[in-house]
Parts: structure tokens; C-alpha cells; sequence
């Protein structure tokens, strides 16, 4: 019942504000509605005092529309009841005649200076206040939802406590904007009442002489006083709303009311009240002035100040104390060790003066990016990308950056402030400092920002320093995927095939193979640049394989050709899929020279064979790669791994695939054929 009525109260109390502006009222009637509006601007103006963040009145900028309507709506119902009956009530008879002596003048000085208050200062400056407000917090609306981004990408707050905090960023801006425009109803106001106060006393007066018959100082002094006493009854309202603003948007977000943080804050400085208190003694004992109002405050102040000093000490002495014996003993546990030891699995540690691409507030968007980043290497390898701890350090050579995985870094770059990565030839007329590039080796140069367009003209590709980091740190995790893809991940992995699968993964693990097994299986897959994210075809391969042994090469063969549509999928360029084959007879001698071994086949290759197989292949991508083509090896099946494990390490970006992996509905296209003969010759 009283949920329905408070719902019905305002609605109806709208419709009421604006019947009042036609609807003629008995002075009865309109007593208690002034009372009624003196009494809201109170209970306004304090509990503006009390909130702790302005968000929590965020009904306020509605609420200065409804008032301000009800204030120019008595107006007009107490105008209506001067001129007709030249009496308007009780209370602004009283406003007219006792607040202000009877004087004509004293009232129009009183209600001059009211509105000048809240004019000139308190409206004018709150205005000003919600307009900066407004577009400052507008300004930072994208960093701050940002940085809850970046909070929950790195674990701090679960998905609840984002929503709930992207809500408050949102209310905020609509609040802040709400309010740059409701403080522009109380400026109205005070101009709608200097214009509303002088129509009445033009208006009494003509009403007092030519329809009443009164003199001039009759109707001078019946109509004016009453209309004086209408435009305090006003103004008085009017002025607490407008100082309810001006706090309200001055208002920061803290833990206590206003009164608390004030007291604390003002307390937190004994040191300046003594020295308030000895001016103001010092002031009295001036020749001339008096000296009892400035010894007393003095005194008072010194009071005060002795009082806060003292808690202070206290206070001080009892956090000493209450820290003291929260301190951790000097015996270091095998716990606090632990703690010190562990080390993050990605981290990007950042120069001090490249902190800013972290920081949103000033337009940092590093760690978005990085949750972009997570999102693209999920849906591209199936591997979800640990969270990535960003700190500075002290050690690194200004501008640079270092990426590093359990702790060992794999990757330093450079990313100076105020500049962008011009790539390109012909850039010796730019400015700015030559580089490499650190992803693809390709020759740039760091030009200032100014000088972008100037790159520009020059047909170089300019990118910006976050992009330059986040496309490094792209290649790392790509190349580093198995070393990242640890036991907790590949468990979190089967257990989210479960939830669509269960039987598959019931037949797989644990009856046929550990968890260790299949992550060995995803990493070695990881590590030729192949896609885990199609777990369920990886695992009823694994399952069938594991039947006939748990050696890792065959595990890994049935896994790859059960995803061999996708890893063509992923080398292949319009349905053409462009390879170098072996030579016939190099072919043979390599099947004829597999060796099973207890980590895997090998091939046992005579004297220099082996230098001549790399050599050749690396001849036959170059020569590719330079026509623009981007080939992977194919051979039989006994080999691919084999074959795979020499060459890795001397011609990585070289996918060796096997013929039984080869998708028949793309289109084949040899570029090249490795040939231990041509390699010799070379």
C-alpha cells in the first residue's frame, strides 16, 4: 500500500502544481502549500548534506524541475489573491508586515539581496560547476569503463561487480548532464521572480489607485508590502534549493556526510587552528577593536584545536600500536615465501615514462586492447590467454617495454612517448629515430606525432606505440601458446567440453589418458601454430588413438588429421592452397631413415644429408616468399613429425603438413620442390 501510494504521489501531485497556475485558490489553502514548499527546500538542502556520493540523490535534478514549478505556481495563485482581494495569507502577510518591520524599503532591499545571493553567486556558480562536471565526466566515461575492463580481465572483480561499477559510470554521466541542465531551471527561477515581483508592484499599485480608489501611498503600501512578502516566501526556498545544488555538484564521492568529512578534515590540521585562534586573539588586542567577539572565537578555536591535536595523538599512537601488532614477525614463513615466489605466467613490464598507455585517464587503452587481444587469440587457437600483469620497473632502458613469460623474457621493444612507428622506405626526410620492427623485422623509423602525415606522404604505414606493443605481445603469446597452456587450463578446457559432450570426454579421460597426456597432446599442436578450439574432433581422435598406444607422435598425428580441413583452412588463400613437395628420391630415403625413438620419430640422415634438407627448404620459402607466396611442406605421414623436428629450428615459419591432412576441395599450387641435389649445387 505504501509503494502504490508513493507511486501515485508524485504523478498526482504534477498534475496538481500545474492546476494551480488556473485554478484560484483560498489563502487557507495556499499557507499551507508555502509551508509545504519551505518545508521540502529544508529536508532538500540536508539531505544534500548527508549523502555520501552525489549519486545517491540522483532523483535531485527532477526533483529542482518539480519545485521550481510548484514555486512559480504559488506566484501566480498569491498574485492572483493580491490583486483581486489585496490579501494573500497568513504567512505572506507575515513575511510582509513582521519579517521585514512594515518598511517597504527594508523588504526590497532584503528580497534584492536574496536574489543576488542566489543569482549572482550560488546559482551562477553551481552552474558553472554541473557544466564542467557534466563534461568532465563525459570526457572520462571511456577510461573509467576501461579500467573496469581492465580489472576484470586481470581478476580483481568478478563479472557482477563490472556490471554494477559500468552502471554507476553511466548513472554518473547521466546525472552530471541531468544536472548541468536542472541548474539552469534555478537561474530561470531567480530571473522569472525579479520579473514576477516587479509586475506585481506595477500591477498592485494601478489596481490599488484605479479600481480601489486608494492614494497613492495607500496602494503603495498595501500592494507592495504583500508583494514583497510574495517574492520572500519565494526567494527563501528558491535560495536553499539553489546552495542544494551548489553542493550537490560541488559534492566528491567519500565514506562519510559532509559534516563527518568536514570535522574530520578541518580536525586533521590542528596546527593551522592554532594559528587561527592566536590571529584572532592577536586581532582583538588591537588598539581600537573590540576586544571581547575576537577573544572569545579565538579561545574557542584554540579549544578546538588543542581537542583535535590531542585525538590526533591518540589516534596516531593506536594505529602504531594496532600496526605493530599486525606486522608480520621478522621469521619469514614458508607461506610469505611462497607468495614472494610465485611468478606471473605473462607479464609486460613498461619503462616508467611509458606508464601513460596504461592509464586511461589520459587515454591509455593498452589493457582494453589486451582484452581484445584475449577475445581474437580464444577464437583463433582455442587457448585462453592468462591475464596479463602490467608493471613498471626502474631496470628497463627509457622508452622500452619487455614481455616475459614465467618470469624469463622473451621479448624487448621500444615505444617512446609522443611518437608513432612510420614503416616504410624512403624515410630519410622525416624525422625522427630508425628502427626495426619487432614482430616482422621490418626496417621503421619512430617519427613525433606531428609528423605523422608527413610518414604519410612518404606511403609509409604509421602505427601507434599500443599497437606496435600489443601486436609484439600477439606474436609472443602465438609463439609461446604451449608454454602457456598449462594443467589448470587444459582441466577447464575438459570440463567445458563436458558440459556439451560428457561422452566424449567420460571415453577419454581419465580412462584412456590423463590430464597431463591430452595437455601434452594440445601443446604439441599449440607449438606448430594449430588450433585447439574444435576440442571435441581432438578428443574422439585422441580416444580412438589411445586404444592403440599412448605415444605421443601417433597421438598428435590423429589429432592433426582429424583437424586437417581447419589447418589448411588456415595456410590456404582463396581455395588454393600452395605447397613445396619433396623429391621423389629424397622422399624415400627420408621414409627409409625414420627411427622410433622414446620421444618420438627421427630421422637418421648419413653425413651432411640433414644441413642439405634445411638448406634446400629454406632456399625454396625464400625463393617463395619472394613472389609474394606463403607454401607449407607437405610429405608422407611416417615423417611429418619427424621431419618437423628438424627443421623448426632453423626455418620456423615453415608448416610442415602431411598428405593426409591435405583438404581435396582446395586447389593445390607447388612452388617449389626440396632437393638435397639443388641445396649441394647451391
Amino acid at each position: 500500500m505504501t509503494s502504490r501510494a508513493s507511486q501515485l504521489a508524485l504523478p498526482i501531485g504534477v498534475v496538481g502544481v500545474v492546476l494551480l497556475l488556473v485554478v484560484p485558490l483560498p489563502s487557507a489553502f495556499l499557507d499551507l502549500l508555502i509551508a509545504f514548499n519551505i518545508t521540502a527546500a529544508i529536508a532538500i538542502l540536508l539531505v544534500s548534506m548527508y549523502i555520501r556520493r552525489p549519486l545517491d540523490f540522483s532523483i535531485f535534478p527532477s526533483l529542482i524541475l518539480v519545485l521550481t514549478l510548484l514555486r512559480l505556481s504559488l506566484n501566480v495563485s498569491a498574485t492572483r489573491l493580491v490583486l483581486r482581494d489585496g490579501y494573500a495569507g497568513k504567512v505572506i502577510d507575515s513575511f510582509g508586515h513582521f519579517v521585514v518591520g512594515g518598511s517597504l524599503v527594508i523588504g526590497l532591499v532584503i528580497f534584492l539581496i536574496l536574489v543576488v545571493i542566489q543569482f549572482a553567486v550560488i546559482t551562477n556558480g553551481a552552474g558553472r560547476v554541473a557544466e564542467v562536471g557534466a563534461r568532465f565526466t563525459l570526457d572520462a566515461m571511456p577510461g573509467k569503463q576501461m579500467a573496469i575492463d581492465a580489472d576484470l580481465n586481470s581478476g580483481l572483480i568478478d563479472e557482477d561487480e563490472a556490471r554494477r561499477r559500468r552502471a554507476d559510470v553511466t548513472a554518473e554521466a547521466d546525472f552530471y548532464g541531468a544536472m548541468d541542465g536542472g541548474s539552469k531551471f534555478v537561474k530561470g527561477d531567480a530571473i522569472a521572480a525579479i520579473v514576477i515581483t516587479i509586475i506585481n508592484l506595477v500591477g498592485g499599485f494601478a489596481i490599488g489607485m484605479l479600481q480601489r480608489g486608494l492614494s497613492p501611498a495607500e496602494a503603495l503600501q498595501t500592494y507592495s508590502l504583500l508583494t514583497i512578502g510574495d517574492g520572500l516566501v519565494s526567494q527563501i526556498p528558491a535560495l536553499l534549493l539553489s546552495v542544494a545544488t551548489g553542493l550537490i555538484v560541488t559534492r566528491s564521492t567519500t565514506n562519510g556526510d559532509m559534516g563527518t568529512d568536514a570535522a574530520a578534515q578541518i580536525g586533521a590540521q590542528p596546527r593551522a587552528l592554532f594559528i587561527a585562534g592566536a590571529a584572532a586573539i592577536g586581532i582583538g588586542l588591537l588598539p581600537g577593536i573590540p576586544k571581547l567577539p575576537f577573544i572569545l572565537v579565538g579561545a574557542a578555536v584554540l579549544l578546538i584545536a588543542q581537542r583535535t591535536s590531542s585525538g590526533a595523538a591518540k589516534a596516531a599512537k593506536t594505529e602504531l600500536t594496532v600496526a605493530a601488532a599486525n606486522a608480520p614477525s621478522q621469521e619469514e614463513t614458508p607461506d610469505s615465501l611462497m607468495g614472494e615466489m610465485r611468478v606471473d605466467p605473462l607479464e609486460v613490464v613498461l619503462a616508467p615514462d611509458l606508464v601513460d598507455l596504461v592509464d586511461s585517464g589520459v587515454g591509455g587503452d593498452l589493457l582494453d586492447r589486451v582484452r581484445a587481444l584475449r577475445r581474437k587469440l580464444a577464437l583463433q587457437l582455442g587457448l585462453v590467454m592468462p591475464p596479463v600483469r602490467t608493471r613498471d620497473s626502474l631496470d628497463l632502458p627509457q622508452s622500452g617495454y619487455s614481455i616475459r613469460i614465467s618470469g624469463v623474457e622473451v621479448g624487448r621493444g621500444q615505444a617512446p612517448p609522443g611518437h608513432v612507428l612510420a614503416i616504410g622506405e624512403d624515410l630519410d626526410n622525416v624525422p625522427g629515430r630508425p628502427t626495426t620492427e619487432p614482430v616482422f623485422g621490418l626496417a621503421g623509423k619512430w617519427v613525433p606525432v606531428e609528423a605523422r602525415q608527413q610518414a604519410e606522404l612518404y606511403g609509409a604505414s604509421v602505427v601507434d606505440r599500443s599497437s606496435v606493443l600489443i601486436t609484439h605481445l600477439a606474436e609472443i603469446v602465438q609463439t609461446h601458446a604451449a608454454r602457456l597452456l598449462g594443467r589448470e587450463d587444459v582441466k577447464a578446457l575438459v570440463e567445458s567440453v563436458r558440459r556439451t559432450h560428457p561422452v566424449v570426454v567420460e571415453e577419454l579421460t581419465p580412462a584412456l589418458m590423463t590430464t597431463g597426456e591430452v595437455q601434452r597432446v594440445l601443446q604439441a599442436l599449440l607449438a606448430e601454430g594449430v588450433s585447439v578450439r574444435d576440442l571435441v574432433r581432438v578428443f574422439e581422435a585422441l580416444s580412438q588413438r589411445a586404444k592403440a598406444g599412448s605415444d605421443l607422435d601417433g597421438l598428435v598425428e590423429a589429432s592433426r588429421l582429424a583437424l586437417g580441413p581447419a589447418i589448411c583452412d588456415t595456410w590456404a588463400r582463396d581455395g588454393v592452397l600452395q605447397v613445396m613437395t619433396l623429391d621423389p628420391v629424397l622422399e624415400q630415403q627420408l621414409v627409409e631413415s625414420a627411427r622410433p625413438t622414446e620421444t618420438g620419430t627421427v630421422i637418421a640422415l648419413p653425413g651432411g644429408t640433414a644441413e642439405r634438407v634445411v638448406d634446400s627448404a629454406m632456399q625454396r620459402l625464400v625463393e617463395a616468399e619472394r613472389t609474394g607466396a606463403q607454401p607449407v611442406l607437405v610429405c608422407p605421414p611416417l615423417v611429418r613429425a619427424a621431419l618437423r623436428r628438424l627443421l623448426a629450428p632453423h626455418v620456423p615459419r615453415l608448416p610442415v603438413l602431411s598428405y593426409a591432412e591435405i583438404d581435396p576441395t582446395l586447389q593445390i599450387e607447388t612452388t617449389g620442390v626440396v632437393n638435397v641435389g639443388t641445396a649441394i649445387a647451391a
